[in-house]
């Protein structure tokens, strides 16, 4: 067992204020796997106040040094990927393939490409008579979620320190022993002390303190549009800026010329990743009425495919749920679908065979699935599927834009012109054509009540950027 008993604050690992302990769990096993320090208010304080005093020097080093520094903190993170990945599937329930390419591959390619980013970008241009520069925001206030622990950690530590901010870090309770790991990495390479700062607790206490704080300049948040809403009010009574990653109900619509071959394995997949524990997920299949009983005959025979199991077992395509709390959720959402009318074509709520010990759920399928039901509307975050038939194009599009998200989507179709017409009426932030791959590049972020502002990328490190112009 993991016992980390001190937070990493103002460059060294110091005992908490707070008395409490947390606990995390093994998501297959439900065995306690470690635990962290319950944070308070006063680290918090205390935290805010490390990283305030650290930021004049931080801001004011060139961008060539942050680069490098970035630079040190991708290979070190790159020599410790085994070990980073068998911790987040045992934390997150993951299996390890995925593991080892999604939970550490994107962080380290937050690293490795912001190095380079931050080299290249333009702090300073030249607008008329004004130069116009472009300056760190200030102290960071990161909170981070449990589903892809390490990398929503990283999209926002990267670009931070690459503006040249100072972070104070909260990640999610449930997941947190890969933020020691990274604290670990970042003390080794020497950051100056103050510049990351690592505070373990619990959203209300500590997320909350650090929303409130006047030393904290930006909050930048991700998990759900609930919690989202509470950080906003909270960082509204100092008008500090905020960048929130939220909750998504993404649609992924086949037209009814699409290659199924090519769409159907595809859409299971982008529904069923990390358990469908992902915001992006697709998890709406608009599909057209007029071949409705073969997208259902073929979208069942691949989610049966998803075997769940230990997520250290070659065969497990699908891993546990992170807890016992989400596992009874998601069951909760499948028996409302069955309640409101869905129609279900395989799972259930019953807990798949064989498997007595961890939070497993059923790979589960819904079709004749409309827009007034509750599963079509609401963020269920687990291996859900839910069919959606459309008449006509026009009809598709307003399904797939008929919810209170807009983060992701995809659409299929044989002629790529007409797929790429239907993706810009989609009203979201990505959305992927015939099976488009993840561009950790590219903007990340949403429309509506999925967010504001964008990650990754060279437009992540610009959230972090205040402007300000000098008249000549």
């Amino acid at each position: 067992m993991e016992v980390r008993d001190k937070l990493y604050i103002g460059g060294a690992w110091v005992p908490p204020q707070g008395t409490g302990v947390l606990e995390v769990v093994d998501s297959t096993t439900e065995e306690v796997m470690g635990t962290v320090p319950e944070g308070n208010p006063a680290d918090v304080e205390r935290a805010t106040a490390a990283a305030a005093d650290a930021f004049p020097t931080w801001s004011s080093t060139s961008p060539e040094e942050r680069a490098k520094l970035i630079d040190r903190i991708f290979e070190s993170l790159a020599q410790r990927t085994d070990e980073m990945a068998k911790l987040i599937a045992r934390e997150v329930g993951m299996p390890i393939t995925l593991s080892n390419l999604v939970q550490v591959g994107l962080p380290v390619m937050s690293f490795s490409t912001m190095a380079q980013i931050v080299r290249d970008f333009a702090f300073e241009e030249q607008v008329g008579s004004s130069l116009v520069v472009r300056e760190a925001a200030g102290v960071v206030g990161a909170i981070t979620p449990w589903n892809y622990p390490l990398h929503q950690i990283c999209a926002k530590v990267a670009p931070a320190l690459g503006a040249g901010c100072t972070v104070v870090l909260k990640p999610s309770e449930v997941a947190p022993l890969n933020a020691f790991l990274l604290a670990d990495i970042l003390h080794d390479v020497g950051l100056p002390p103050g510049v990351f700062n690592l505070v373990t607790g619990t959203g209300p206490v500590v997320g909350e303190a650090m929303a409130s704080s006047p030393l904290v300049d930006m909050v930048s948040f991700t998990g759900s549009t609930r919690a989202g809403k509470r950080v906003m009010q909270l960082a509204a009574e100092t008008v500090k800026r905020v960048a929130l990653e939220l909750g998504g109900k993404s649609a992924c619509v086949i037209l009814d010329d699409a290659d199924l071959d090519a769409a159907i394995p595809n859409a299971v997949s982008m529904c069923y990743l990390n358990s469908g524990q992902t915001c992006s997920a697709l998890t709406r299949l608009v599909a057209p009425r007029s071949r409705l009983a073969e997208i259902e005959d073929r979208v069942v025979q691949e989610a049966e495919t998803y075997t769940p199991g230990n997520p250290f077992d070659a065969t497990t395509r699908l891993g546990p749920l992170v807890s016992s709390a989400q596992r009874e959720r998601v069951r909760g959402f499948i028996a409302k679908g069955i309640e409101e009318g869905a129609r279900l074509l395989t799972g259930g709520t019953e807990p798949p065979e064989g498997l007595d010990k961890g939070f497993f759920v059923r790979p589960t399928v819904f079709s004749d699935v409309d827009t007034s039901m509750t599963i079509a509307q609401q963020e269920i975050f687990g291996p859900v599927l839910s069919i959606l038939p459309y008449e006509d194009e026009d009809d598709a599009v307003s399904i797939a834009n008929d919810t209170i998200y807009g983060l992701a989507g995809a659409v299929w179709s044989s002629d790529g012109a007409r797929a790429e017409r239907v993706a810009r009426r989609m009203r979201t932030g990505q959305v992927d054509l015939n099976g488009g791959s993840f561009n950790p590049l590219a903007p990340f972020g949403g429309y509506k009540q999925s967010g504001i502002g964008r990650e990754l990328g060279r437009f992540g490190l610009e959230e972090y950027l205040e402007v300000k112009s000098l008249q000549r």
